[in-house]
């Protein structure tokens, strides 16, 4: 058996050693596409990561049993090609499902109460006294939070809320059950209706083309001018443009993202001119413990495919009928 695995991971390899020929990329940067298509051919195994373009030339054109990928996303996947060879794709759900949430309370946090420019700001020299009107923010505790996404991460981000008192406003799909509602005190209401009410705006549903670019002009315009939005989900779900348009036209206060369109952001980008503007490199799920249990369930995945059985956490369970 042989296997190749498209990034170091932050795990012990040693039981995929026991079991097959292993193959890691040894660069920080993803291996370039040429080459997975031929290490597509060659190995048996694949673990990917969510900067990888797994896509129906380089799934046909493969010797691949299993294909695991550690992350809880697949959109770089095409899982409609991967289904047709009968390949199992697997995946890393809930385990980052905490970590994503304490970053996206750092980023309220941090853009409420301007902790990057406070940092700047003294770093520059620019700090002389104590001064009554120097970097003020809004109130976190008894704000309104709009959760756009009502799965883990956006109730787990939900929960984290009640420590501030907040009101917690949602929308999803469809409306949970009244008793999850009652749980976390949570309001169902039109996106429309959240992005005029909340103070703060987080992002949690999953990217793919019915929330491409879900937030644009239109919606950038329903915000109050106060509004801070966060996005630790998809890049590809807000419009940059618009975005850079919002923030630099103070439509609304301020963001913070850790997830941009493309992956990394061009340097070039009119983003990276804002100072009410966050921005970290994708490190929602970037705690050790987590990133751990995240290659370890990526190993579980590969192993199990390996062996023909099913896989603990499969994104295509069709693949067994």
């Amino acid at each position: 058996m042989k296997i190749f695995i498209t990034r170091n991971l932050p795990t012990d390899l040693a039981q995929l050693n026991a079991y097959a020929s292993v193959e890691v990329w040894p660069e920080r940067q993803p291996p370039p596409y040429e080459v997975l298509l031929a290490k597509a051919k060659a190995v048996d195994g694949l673990l990917c990561l969510l900067t990888d373009k797994i896509d129906q030339q380089l799934i046909a054109n493969s010797a691949l049993k299993v294909i695991s990928q550690m992350a809880v996303g697949f959109d770089n996947i095409d899982i409609a090609a991967a289904t047709a060879q009968k390949i199992p794709v697997g995946h890393t759900p809930g385990v980052l499902t905490d970590a994503t949430a304490d970053l996206t309370w750092a980023l309220i946090m941090a853009a409420a109460r301007r902790v990057v420019e406070a940092d700047r700001f003294t770093r520059a020299g620019l700090w002389r006294t104590w001064e009554p009107d120097l970097l003020l923010g809004p109130n976190v505790a008894g704000a309104t939070l709009g959760i756009i996404g009502w799965g883990r991460i956006g109730q787990a981000v939900a929960r984290r809320a009640q420590g501030f008192d907040m009101r917690i406003l949602y929308t999803s799909n469809r409306k949970c059950q009244p008793e999850v509602e009652k749980c976390y005190g949570a309001e169902f209401v039109t996106l429309d209706k959240l992005l005029q009410t909340s103070d703060f705006i987080s992002i949690h549903t999953p990217g793919n083309q019915e929330t491409y670019h879900l937030l644009s002009d239109r919606q950038f315009a329903l915000m109050k001018p106060s509004a801070i939005l966060i996005n630790t989900a998809r890049g590809t779900i807000i419009d940059q443009e618009a975005l850079y348009r919002a923030l630099s036209q103070k439509q609304i206060a301020a963001a913070a993202i850790d997830v941009t369109d493309p992956e990394p952001l061009p340097m070039d980008s009119p983003l990276l001119t804002l100072d009410n503007l966050i921005i970290t490199p994708h490190i929602g799920s970037a705690s050790r413990q987590t990133r751990a249990k995240m290659a370890d369930i990526a190993i579980a995945n590969l192993i199990a495919g390996l062996k023909g059985d099913r896989l603990p956490y499969c994104v295509n369970p069709e693949v067994y009928r």
